[in-house]
């Protein structure tokens, strides 16, 4: 039996226990999870530069996953748009039946191999391509066809899994293996395994994009200002990094017609918003590459 599936004694009255001692017993567990991951950062570190060699050849990063950790791969691609600026298609999230999987259960897709290696392909994948199989069996025949497959045209292939030595881990050039124990509830993989899965995807992701050049320092500079509260943060974001006023920062970012990304540009280099986009433009807007351009 694997890990994750095991029967965890301290849980094992948790329905006899009054809510306040059951939660204790579900945040003792979660406290795990953290000190899993820091064992694996190693290997973690690891895949976050190899990621980035695939991404600066032009390539791309897929998750691949069933249930829960198809879920999880999915939300992380979706909210690298909006964070970082960069197109839908650089990070995918590819879940087995289809999108409609995020919403219900369509467990039982998890079991055809071949439509692992078919969904890749219908991608395109490539050897300038990443690809990470989210599993927390790591035994999962959907995730591991597509590993396969992408190891085959050549893609780097990475895991993430909450066992150890699993057939996944086998299959692919990077294992990380976050092993948190058994589950609060047994077998109920979506608890301390997929919180462990979504520690994973955030430093991936986001040491990525940092690597990249698509964050300033710790700040989230090429943000997509599609509301009022992301226009807020862009007007707080220029003001912290060009040291402006509210009044000039706002009127900046309407000359840039909100896009942060030139109106730091057009600050920095004291350059106009058509010269700070078509900077952007020729260094694949990364903003001290602008810059740096503009200046020379």
């Amino acid at each position: 039996m694997t890990t994750t599936e095991q029967f965890n004694p301290n849980t094992a009255e948790i329905d006899q226990l009054p809510t306040l001692d059951a939660l204790r017993l579900i945040n003792a567990e979660d406290k795990k999870v953290a000190e899993a991951i820091e064992k694996v950062l190693p290997a973690i570190a690891r895949a976050v530069d190899a990621i980035v060699e695939r991404l600066q050849r032009g390539g791309r990063l897929f998750y691949v996953g069933t249930g829960t950790s198809g879920r999880l791969g999915v939300l992380d691609a979706a909210e690298c748009p909006p964070t970082f600026s960069v197109a839908p298609d650089v990070v995918q999230g590819i879940i087995a039946g289809g999108y409609d999987a995020c919403y219900k259960a369509v467990e039982a897709s998890e079991d055809d191999r071949e439509a692992g290696a078919s969904d890749l392909h219908d991608r395109g994948v490539s050897a300038n391509d990443a690809v990470v199989g989210i599993a927390a069996s790591g035994r999962t025949p959907y995730t591991i066809g597509a590993v396969e497959y992408a190891r085959n045209r050549g893609a780097l292939t990475l895991c993430i899994t909450c066992n150890e030595n699993t057939e996944l881990a086998r299959a692919v050039e990077i294992p990380i293996e976050p092993i948190v124990g058994p589950e609060v509830i047994a077998g109920s993989t979506r608890l301390k395994s997929g919180t462990a899965q979504k520690l994973v995807l955030n430093m991936l992701s986001t040491m990525a994009m940092v690597r990249l050049g698509y964050v300033t320092g710790n700040r989230m500079t090429n943000l997509k200002t599609s509301n009022i509260k992301l226009r807020a943060r862009a007007i707080g974001l220029l003001r912290a990094e060009c040291e402006l006023d509210e009044t000039t920062a706002q009127g900046v970012l309407e000359d840039a017609d909100w896009d942060l990304r030139v109106a730091l540009v057009m600050v920095k280099a004291g350059v106009s918003s058509q010269q700070a986009a078509d900077a952007l433009r020729q260094t694949n807007y990364i903003i001290a590459r602008a810059v740096a351009h503009l200046q020379a």
